[in-house]
């Protein structure tokens, strides 16, 4: 059912896709030679119109060929809205470069921007409103994707936790076999050596294999029941927890290689775009906010002696220490190279509390980020006494340092600053490194500018 369910919302899609289309374009001509002053349309409508006629099937193909009409179940909104985005960019460059090639110079190109835009802001939105719908309809148990669970690993059970907590997601876990009844709340339906018996009575939409690494053996028993039904299958590793998100696979021979770790700034163009993202940005931002800093150095010389500017080794990309700019905030103290400061800590200026308070403290680092050391958006810098205990204590602690620190990165905008859990902004900070964009980035600044602002912090270091 699940199927014929998918076929109908991909044909509403291409349909509603295709509409909004052939809606942007009269809107478009209207708005640039009706609204707009100055405006004589030496190609009429009709024109336009027939442009549709390479428009709508190249938008339809390139969102096809990049997966938008495919099961979204598992993909977030913001993924979906910026493959929309691209496939529009990709349109109209493409639109451009033909009529450049025909010769054909007499459209005009605020139309087409227009359309352009017309035509992403409402593809967007009606996607945006299909995934409500969907979801809506999914809590309340329609649409419901049967899943059927092989294996009872400790993978198997946050499988089971994170599909009953989501229920946005649609699935339902008909039950599971196993060589033990171990998994409370799921349906027991026996030995993993049943399964292809189970298939042809029950016939789910997917199989999801779970095995602990001591059934490994059974894999491929499972893997040919699933094909013989020809039921999807989908397979938790049992290694799950040292793989990324987004693994990624080379190939030598037929022989494929996973790689544990994926780093898309790795690529020379990803990185030379966040650099430039970085130049460009700190020195807008040292202008803008060089008033500021005037004040705050000021304010920082009259509050108690010592420096303006307070210099930290910090540990940056590949391990290597720098030294980080603040505002002193602080007298000065033998603590200051090791120590946490907190909230209520007696070594802070009531000057330096009104810096920290709003993260004026943190603009001198605009420097580092034009010399190289950081980024405007990575991971956290430490303190090399803390990297050294940290690195013993937590997993995958060192691979936030593959990438350049920042001043502002995805933990912090969910609220991971100061006195929390330095495993999860780890967690967060892996999520960043494996899954960065440049637009990532971007809503990361922004996010930034209107929650992170204002630092409402009990532990800061």
């Amino acid at each position: 059912m699940i199927k014929e369910n998918q076929r109908t919302l991909n044909y509403i899609n291409v349909l509603l896709d295709a509409l909004i289309l052939f809606l942007a374009m009269p809107l478009a001509f209207a708005f640039r030679f009706y609204l707009l002053d100055g405006g004589v349309a030496t190609i009429p409508l009709r024109g336009y119109m027939g442009l549709l006629l390479v428009l709508i099937p190249g938008h339809l193909i390139t969102f096809a060929t990049m997966g938008l009409y495919d099961s979204l179940r598992k993909k977030p909104v913001g993924w979906e809205i910026s493959k929309v985005f691209w496939g529009c960019v990709l349109n109209f460059i493409l639109i451009q470069t033909l009529l450049f090639l025909y010769k054909v110079v007499h459209f005009s190109r605020f139309t087409l921007v227009t359309f352009f835009t017309l035509a992403f802001l409402g593809m967007a939105t009606k996607r945006v409103i299909l995934r409500y719908l969907l979801r809506y309809y999914r809590q309340r148990g329609f649409n419901q994707k049967h899943i059927l669970l092989v294996g009872d690993s400790h993978m198997a059970v946050r499988y089971v936790q994170v599909v009953q907590r989501q229920k946005a997601y649609g699935y339902l876990i008909d039950g599971y076999l196993s060589e033990h009844d171990s998994i409370p709340g799921l349906t027991y339906l026996g030995s993993v050596m049943a399964l292809e018996k189970v298939l042809e009575r029950r016939s789910p939409d997917e199989v999801v294999v779970a095995l602990p690494a001591e059934e490994f053996r059974f894999t491929r028993n499972v893997i040919e029941a699933c094909e013989k039904e020809g039921i999807k299958l989908s397979i938790i590793p049992f290694y799950a927890e040292y793989i990324p998100s987004n693994p990624q696979f080379d190939n030598i021979e037929g022989i494929p290689l996973m790689n544990i770790r994926h780093i898309p700034l790795d690529c020379w163009f990803h990185s030379a775009s966040k650099r430039a993202l970085d130049v460009i940005g700190s020195l807008v931002l040292i202008v803008c906010t060089s008033p500021i800093m005037l004040i705050a150095a000021i304010g920082v010389r009259l509050s108690s002696p010592g420096p303006v500017i307070f210099k930290q080794e910090r540990v940056g990309r590949n391990n290597k220490t720098f030294q980080m700019y603040k505002f002193r905030s602080m007298r000065v103290n033998a603590e200051e190279d090791t120590g946490w400061s907190r909230n209520s800590d007696p070594r802070k200026t009531k000057f330096g509390a009104l810096l920290r308070k709003c993260s004026i403290d943190e603009l001198p680092q605009l420097f580092n980020v034009l010399k190289g050391d950081m980024s405007l958006v990575g991971p956290r810098p430490e303190v090399p006494h803390y990297v050294q205990q940290f690195k013993e204590e937590i997993p995958l602690y060192m691979v936030k340092h593959q990438v350049r620190p920042g001043i502002t990165g995805w933990a912090q905008v969910n609220g991971l600053r100061g006195d929390t859990s330095i495993e999860e902004r780890i967690r967060y900070d892996i999520y960043y490194i494996e899954n960065w964009n440049f637009f990532f980035d971007i809503k990361i600044l922004l996010l930034t500018v209107t929650k992170a602002l204002i630092n409402q912090e009990k532990l800061h270091n």
